[in-house]
């Protein structure tokens, strides 16, 4: 293909770049931070870090064509391993993606493949989805060889492209919430799921941002009394091709390709940039309402999957300075995860990339926290969980991302990934052992008396000793990984959806109640005994010490039908439904009133453990 460089027109130096001028007049050297396209209305710097690659190419398309650039630029300057230009006159809206040339030795952990266009792991925003094809791949399926061939077909028609986004925005004087931690009940929910089949919003909105930050939606989760909303994923994730291929979605999101991009699905005006605006909006709106916003974010890994996934971007960029490889044979991923690959997070690059995408959310998008999804593998060194990780160690003196609520998933799939507990200061956790532990006692398992008092006090024989208090427990018994809460009660195996894994997935959750009575008395009192159970559980969760989080629907009633591993449920079996019979009116009116309790009461939210940790409970 014909190489074609910026249009030449005579400019004058833009001083806030520090440009070098190169040959070209209206492109520049730029400078090599901050990565990603950032545009400063004369123009656009480009940056992109790749420590192994020998040549990297900027590509630009034009918004009617997305299958081959109309421009190709290649960047000459390089400045600690980050090839960065900037190009007078790209404006927002404009397109691109990156060609990145070097070694192509899987043995080696190098797999670079200039035939792939890659995604730019800074973009703010992306245009388009993936469009499953072979030629994704840097080697050609169906070859011997496998993952040691090389492929020479162009994904470009393929891929998603970057956006060059405009960041401003009125913010109106907001400001992150600050809701003091013992005040705090969090909201596990689903952007799309929460509003898709709800009837009093707009429908042109539904399963959107903006249909989350409408009057109906903001309005219930007030009159609910939450005060934080947890978002699964909203970073631009990519549908698995063994989904894509049974007609289903990665509907939860845990499959990330972009860590600084709002997900494009959940948009109600496009994929053009427009999506980072809604998502501010949206941000805007909960905090006028005094609810804040808390993201679930996966920074263990990518959705590029193992030695044999597609070459998306990472992979592509630079493989060894991005991912965990196996130290003996670095052909091969370390798996933490069960995803097929776990980000370096001890790479400097990869620390910056995560610190950098964290300071984005906070500081650009106005997030109040964050839920890190397996966390455990951000604290993972080649040979296993390290408690004073470099990672931690950052965010503690980091003066913006220590500031705001992080909690962690305080496990992953590796060696001892199981962590509960051992997470430092500023940390607050979920707490596993609480889920248990409530499970086991309402279905009427012979619990002990000292686990209970801990659990129901918040954990001090977990938090207590290091520092923190009962707030660093983030209580539940449901989240969206597992049973909703009316399934807890009411199945006795799961009921997984069947096109997505013959129900082999997930594992069963017992909580049903069986007795020797028989015919319609049978039914009554069973069906009385789980609204009954159901209504234990939330009773238990918001009348604990330590931060209680509802898996949105619980608190009237949400079924999916014995489905615990819904991943890719992405209809209205698994949104929410809004048609609430008296049953569930009941419940839900039951949960106002405890979550009203709990704020009325100061002794159901103490900042600090009742007098003096003790461990020995008895």
């Amino acid at each position: 293909m014909t190489t074609h460089e910026t249009p030449l027109s005579a400019v004058t130096p833009v001083s806030a770049v520090n440009p070098i001028k190169s040959q070209e007049a209206g492109r520049f050297a730029g400078k090599p931070y901050p990565l990603g396209a950032t545009w400063d209305i004369r123009g656009t710097n480009f940056a992109l870090f790749s420590k192994n690659a020998t040549k990297v190419e900027l590509l630009l398309f034009a918004n009617n064509n997305y299958t081959q650039p109309n421009e190709i630029i290649p960047i000459d300057e390089k400045t600690n391993f980050v090839w960065h230009c900037y190009l007078r006159g790209i404006a927002p809206g404009q397109l691109y993606g990156y060609r990145v040339y070097g070694p192509y030795d899987p043995e080696k952990g190098l797999r670079f493949n200039p035939k792939k266009t890659l995604i730019d792991p800074y973009a703010k925003a992306l245009s388009g989805k993936i469009q499953w094809n072979d030629a994704l791949f840097g080697y050609r399926i169906g070859d011997p060889r496998v993952d040691m061939s090389f492929d020479e077909r162009d994904s470009t028609p393929y891929i998603p492209k970057g956006v060059v986004v405009d960041t401003s925005f009125d913010w109106e004087g907001d400001r992150l919430l600050d809701i003091p931690w013992n005040e705090t009940i969090i909201y596990e929910l689903h952007v799309k799921g929460f509003t898709k089949s709800n009837k009093a919003v707009d429908p042109k909105i539904r399963g959107t941002y903006a249909g989350l930050a409408s009057p109906p939606s903001i309005n219930y989760l007030k009159s609910l009394g939450i005060t934080a909303v947890e978002l699964l994923p909203v970073h631009q994730a990519i549908d698995d091709r063994s989904l894509v291929e049974k007609g289903l979605t990665n509907y939860w999101g845990y499959n990330t390709i972009g860590f600084f991009a709002p997900d494009s699905r959940y948009s109600s005006v496009g994929d053009g940039g427009g999506q980072v605006r809604e998502f501010k909006e949206m941000v805007k709106a909960f905090h006028k309402a005094g609810i804040e916003v808390i993201l679930d974010v996966v920074y263990n890994h990518t959705g590029e999957g193992n030695h044999f996934g597609p070459t998306l971007s990472f992979r592509g960029i630079d493989n060894p300075s991005y991912y965990h490889l196996s130290p003996q044979r670095p052909r091969y991923y370390m798996d933490f995860t069960g995803t097929g690959n776990s980000l370096g997070i001890t790479q400097p690059y990869v620390m910056q990339l995560l610190m950098d995408s964290l300071r984005y959310w906070i500081l650009e998008m106005h997030v109040d926290g964050f839920r890190f999804d397996l966390a455990a593998t951000l604290a993972r060194k080649s040979n296993g969980v390290d408690r004073l990780s470099t990672f931690f160690d950052i965010v503690q003196q980091d003066p913006v991302v220590s500031q705001v609520k992080l909690i962690a998933e305080p496990w992953d799939l590796g060696h001892d990934g199981y962590q509960l507990g051992k997470f430092p200061p500023l940390w607050a956790e979920w707490n596993g052992k609480y889920r248990d532990l409530f499970r086991r006692f309402w279905k009427g398992d012979a619990c002990l008396a000292a686990e209970l008092a801990h659990r129901v006090s918040g954990s001090s024989d977990l938090f207590g000793e290091n520092g923190r208090t009962p707030c660093a427990s983030i209580n539940y018994v449901v989240s969206h990984d597992g049973f909703t809460l009316d399934d807890l009660v009411s199945y006795n195996v799961k009921h997984n959806e069947p096109g997505r894994n013959g129900n082999g997935d997930g594992t069963d959750e017992n909580l049903s109640w069986n007795s020797g009575i028989e015919g319609p008395t049978r039914d009554a009192l069973v069906s009385a005994l789980r609204e009954q159970q159901k209504k234990n559980f939330l009773a238990t969760l918001l009348l604990s010490q330590g931060v209680p989080m509802i898996c949105a629907g619980d608190e009237h009633g949400r079924t999916q039908r014995g489905d615990n591993n819904p991943y890719s449920g992405d209809n209205e079996n698994y949104w929410i439904d809004w048609n609430l019979d008296d049953k569930q009116l009941v419940l839900l009116d039951f949960t106002k009133k405890l979550i009203r309790v709990r704020k009325e009461h100061p002794v159901f939210r103490h900042k600090k453990y009742f007098g003096e940790v003790r461990p020995g409970i008895k």
